[in-house]
Formats: structure tokens, sequence, C-alpha cells
């Protein structure tokens, strides 16, 4: 079973002004056993956080973790992360639709009817990343200076938020990025992946987090299934709050010293009246089972 240990007390959001990263460090904000400082790319960000939360700006720290030198780490930290003793990793690649895939899509609906087809086929839609923000800007090498980084600072435990899927190269999220040619900046789940095989054999401790689909719903009304290596892709409904996933990140800082776990989550509706365990009483149960991603695969 999982030991708890000491809880650090300063931790280190990276991504704190996405969405999910916003809730992991509110939360913790919150939580007075905690002193976050959120990692964010732009001053931009950093004060649209701070108002967000409701917290000073010197909790909030700028640093673009795309832009770093060949060793993967800045050569000038940001100020007041010296001391940080965990880090949970919400950083990912965001890409924009691109608008003219819209109006084809919807060109093609009257002939889809006509053939029986779903009338609009948003598989059909196209995205694009901004350029340095594709996903291996981003997802691997950015996730790779991060870990770089918690090793620099002596920080022992990383939390790294990626996602289910990545035993699946054909995975549909895999095309995001790419033309009708599959050439492009894509293959968002293989590069996640490739940094969580970095961070395994990095010597830290860690919890690596693949959630399913990401859903902006209230946490702790759904109860929690935890598996391995896309065991739950099978499953009709494969989805989870993002709140439930910052729930499960904070739960994981309370872990003691040698836990190194990966695993899957999504969330399922439950009969009214019973009762739904917490997110650290599911992580610690799964945690007893001795499971762990193989990454072999």
């Amino acid at each position: 079973r999982a030991n708890a240990g000491p809880l650090p007390k300063k931790i280190l959001v990276t991504g704190a002004a996405g969405r999910t990263g916003n809730l992991v460090f509110s939360n913790l904000l919150n939580d007075p056993r905690y002193e976050p400082v959120g990692l964010v790319r732009s001053e931009k960000s950093a004060k649209k956080l701070a108002k967000d939360v409701k917290c000073g700006l010197d909790q909030v720290c700028v640093c673009d973790i795309t832009k770093v030198d060949g060793e993967g780490i800045n050569s000038a930290l940001p100020n007041g992360i010296a001391d940080a003793e965990a880090m949970i990793i919400c950083t990912s690649a965001v890409p924009k639709l691109m608008k003219r895939t819209i109006l084809k899509q919807f060109l093609k609906v009257p002939l889809n009817v006509l053939t029986g087809k779903k009338p609009f086929n948003f598989r059909g839609l196209r995205f694009r990343y901004q350029p340095g923000q594709q996903p291996e800007k981003v997802d691997f090498y950015g996730q790779v200076s991060q870990i770089n980084l918690a090793k620099k600072l002596g920080i022992s435990r990383v939390v790294l938020v990626s996602s289910m899927g990545g035993t699946d190269p054909d995975n549909f999220l895999n095309v995001i990025g790419k033309d009708e040619n599959g050439n492009g900046d894509g293959d968002i789940l293989l590069w996640k992946r490739k940094a969580e095989k970095y961070l395994v054999k990095s010597g830290l401790d860690y919890t690596i987090i693949h959630p399913g689909g990401l859903t902006d719903t209230p946490g702790g009304v759904s109860k929690l299934v935890l598996d391995v290596d896309d065991k739950l892709m099978v499953r009709n409904k494969k989805s989870i709050s993002r709140m439930d996933v910052a729930n499960l990140c904070i739960a994981s800082l309370s872990f003691g010293k040698g836990i190194k776990i990966s695993f899957d989550c999504v969330s399922e509706e439950v009969e009214q009246g019973i009762p739904i365990p917490p997110a650290k009483q599911t992580l610690y149960d799964f945690v007893a089972t001795a499971k762990t991603a193989n990454y072999s695969l």
C-alpha cells in the first residue's frame, strides 16, 4: 500500500494559466498546507491568472518553457521557485481550429444527408498549432526542460498531467495539426508519451496521470475509475472532470518517498445515495494494486 510522507510545502504548478492548471493552482492556494507558485508563459497570462484566482503577482512567475538552452534548462531561473519541493506539470500544446474547414464541412451536409451519412463530419475539421507551440516543442522538449528544472531545483516528486490514448499511434488526436495528406505538426500523444518515458528514467519520484476527455463539470460527483495501458478506452464514457484531475494531482503530493506510478483515469455515474470515494482514497487504493503503465507497449 502507498505510504504517506511529509507534505511538500512549496509547489510549482506549470501551465497554471490553462484550464486544468488553473484549477490545480487555485485549489492549492485555498489549502493552507501549501504555498503554490504558478508558472505561465507571458505577462498577460500572469495578470489574468492573478485576477482569476485572486492572488498576488508575486505568486506567479513568467517563463516560456519552449525557450530553453541546449541543456533544456533556462539559463536564468524565475525568481521565487528556488525552494520548490514538488512540481505539477499541466502544460500542453493547444490547437486552433482552422475556420475554413467549418465552411467546407457545412457544404458537404446536403450530400451527406442524401447518402445516409452523419450530416456534419466533425472529424473532417482541421486544426493547427501556433508557430513554436506544436506538440514536439511543448509536450516533449518543453516537458523535458521542466523535468530537468525539477532535478536542478532538487525537487523529488513530479506530477505530470498527460493524456489517455498514448499506446495507440493511430489515435485520432495524433491527426490534429496535420493536413489531409498527413503532413504537418501533430502526434501529440506520441510526444507526450516520449516525455513520460523521460520522466520515468529521470530517477525522480513521479505520478503520471492519463485522463480521458476533459470536461468543465463539477468534481467529486462521479466515481473515479483508474486503470493502465489504455484499457479504459473500450468504455462508452471516457471522460473526466478537470476538477477531479486536479484533485488527483493534489492527492499525489502526499505520497511518501519511492512511489512511482502512471495510470489512466475516467469517471462513471453512480446511483443516487451511493457514497463516492474521494480522489485520495481512490488513488491510494489503486496504488495498493501495484499496477502502473507498461512503457514497453
